[in-house]
């Protein structure tokens, strides 16, 4: 029930509410016809059984005590107690049918969403806040279930049920009938004008809340800067608002939601009163027998609540068709990064990644590379350094084509990574980001990432090379340890070795280490700097580096500044360049470490080590 394709391309005008029920319908509406239909005959058995009771009064009135015929006793309490097990279980099937339908069409978006956002490109994710994302999709996914089950409830159960008591009514005294009717004209008037004060209040509450759950849970994520800084009281202040804001406008809806029920009172007590009030003087004038009267009545009384119930549901109707609309805002996003037409599968033989005058902006205003060409040759290491903002994670994430480049092209083995689809490019790649995120699950889980077909023997080779498995059998449950939100059970260094053997598993062509050893502690990092070293034989390996100690053996490095290339060459070459780019860093980075080995000399022997140790 979950794979079936979304009519994307209707657009949904801010108005156009019969837009968005066809639409919710064209999606759902077959999916659902049986459940429904079940759910139908359940209401229209519902409403039978509360004509009934209306209808017969007359009877029970006229016939058995004003008529005397005792005979009709067990008929009527027979018939009586038959309507109301009717009643019993059509009101119970009606309820679960509804609530089976409706939980699985909360199930269907869920999924439907969470699928549509991984089809997105970064610049989506870059211009949203995650935790906006989240509480906008978990309050308003319930939106196009209650569209459904609200518009089946209303025409299935309540008007039916209207239906067949204004017939009872009318059945008993057409003339009561006529000014019963008098309660409809004030209520449709009263509705229209509500309405359209709560789908603007409505929106506004969504969006408040969203950003109050998107600013609690980020402040949960980063729980340690917030005690780090001793921003509690800012952070609770900024909350604090955000919650009076929140309760403002639901108390707005409230109050615009809630006019109904005086105008839907007071209007129906007059048109009640009123019939009691003609019918009392008819029974008196003209001495006829109360039967029909009461009957009447009883119907009258019985269809105030499905009138009520009606007159609430545009009402209802318009919160619904609030969420429904911010739902489909972002299904309604197309990808900007969709593969090419006839796009082929890249096929890597060698590993050869050329850049070829990459020119890059992250919006029109803001370039980050000016025409960047350089080779990496296959099989070899190439490492990119340069100061901060020189463009090199923009490198990584264009050959990843998390974004697509503004000119110049990207080839692999001659292949335009542009003309080929983006699995089997992203495929071809291992990733270690400088900054590691951990899932939610175990740490075999987390390595197997790499490679969901990874046997349990390849993720356990691949953390023994990582230097992982040291510290991975010291865990309560070793393998099968759950690590926190984002691995926060374990260390900076653990979590990078388990973030470099899930690249270790994947077993790709192309190696990519956006300084992949920064978290770990020196012993660490030389050892998994050997098993990364062993690894990027016979791989096309591109190295971010901010530490020149950690590239000096790279088979080629290309030196960026401002987004241009200014250098490439070995390390050797570049550092005979008095006034080289490359060797300016080297000097600096040079006269760091003797500064901090002179800051030692006058300690113990293995605290100057230790200080020491840490410049390299």
């Amino acid at each position: 029930m979950f794979g079936r394709n979304s009519n994307s391309d209707q657009h949904i005008e801010p108005g156009d509410v019969v837009a968005v029920v066809r639409r919710v319908f064209a999606e759902n509406g077959r999916d659902y016809l049986g459940l429904y239909a079940m759910a139908t005959l359940c209401m229209l058995a519902l409403a039978a059984t509360t004509a009934f009771s209306a209808w017969i009064m007359r009877y029970i009135v006229n016939d058995l005590f004003y008529g005397q015929r005792w005979d009709l006793v067990p008929w009527i309490c027979g018939g009586i107690v038959v309507a109301f097990t009717v009643r019993g279980f059509a009101t119970y099937g009606q309820a679960v049918l509804l609530a089976r339908v409706g939980n699985n069409i909360v199930a269907r978006y869920q999924q439907r969403l969470f699928d549509h956002l991984l089809k997105l490109g970064m610049p989506f994710f870059t211009a949203s806040r995650s935790g906006q994302i989240s509480a906008q999709i978990s309050q308003n996914v319930t939106g196009i279930r209650d569209l459904l089950n609200m518009t089946v409830a209303a025409i299935a159960r309540d008007a039916v049920t209207l239906i067949g008591l204004i017939a009872v009514m009318l059945w008993q005294d057409w003339l009561l009938s006529v000014m019963a009717f008098i309660i409809g004209p004030p209520i449709i008037l009263a509705v229209n004008y509500i309405m359209r004060r709560l789908r603007r209040v409505t929106r506004e509450s969504v969006e408040i809340n969203s950003h109050l759950l998107g600013a609690m849970q980020e402040s949960v994520q980063g729980i340690a800067i917030v005690k780090a800084f001793t921003m509690e009281n800012v952070l609770s202040r900024k909350i604090a608002q955000l919650v009076y804001q929140a309760e403002e406008r639901n108390n707005k809806i409230a109050r615009v939601s809630e006019r109904m029920a005086p105008i839907t009172e007071m209007v129906a007590g007059v048109a009640i009163a009123g019939v009691i009030g003609y019918a009392a003087w008819r029974a008196s004038a003209l001495a006829e027998p109360p039967g029909a009267v009461i009957s009447f009545i009883t119907a009258l009384l019985l269809a105030y609540d499905p009138v009520r119930r009606l007159a609430r549901v545009q009402v209802n109707l318009e919160r619904a068709l609030v969420n429904a609309r911010m739902i489909y805002e972002i299904l309604d996003l197309k990808p900007q990064q969709g593969d090419a037409a006839g796009a082929g599968v890249l096929e890597v033989s060698a590993g050869e990644v050329r850049f070829d005058k990459v020119r890059f902006a992250y919006s029109q205003n803001l370039p980050v590379l000016h025409g960047v060409s350089f080779t990496a040759r296959a099989g070899k290491t190439t490492a990119i350094v340069g100061p901060s903002g020189a463009g090199k994670s923009t490198l990584f994430a264009l050959l990843q084509r998390f974004y697509d480049v503004d000119g110049g092209t990207i080839t692999i083995d001659g292949q335009d990574i542009a003309e080929i689809t983006k699995v089997s490019l992203r495929s071809s790649i291992a990733y270690v980001s400088q900054h590691p995120y951990l899932f939610e699950g175990s740490i075999r889980d987390n390595i197997r990432y790499g490679r969901p077909d990874a046997t349990d023997e390849e993720v356990e080779a691949a953390a023994r090379l990582a230097n992982a498995e040291e510290f991975i059998k010291l865990q309560p449950e070793g393998y099968e340890t759950l690590v926190g939100e984002n691995g926060v059970t374990l260390s900076g260094g653990q979590r990078q070795r388990v973030s470099i053997a899930r690249a270790i598993v994947r077993n790709a062509p192309i190696l990519l280490l956006d300084e992949a050893t920064s978290a770990l502690d020196n012993e660490s990092e030389a050892r998994v700097q050997e098993a990364l070293e062993r690894i990027m034989k016979d791989r096309t390996t591109l190295v971010i580096a901010h530490r020149l100690s950690t590239v000096v053996n790279a088979d080629h490095i290309v030196v960026l500044e401002d987004g241009l290339l200014v250098e490439e060459g070995t390390h050797r070459a570049l550092v005979r360049k008095p006034h080289g780019v490359y060797a300016r860093f080297h000097r600096m980075q040079q006269e760091k470490a003797e500064n901090l080995l002179e800051g030692t000399a006058g300690l113990p022997s293995e605290m100057a080590e230790e200080e020491a140790g840490g410049s390299r």
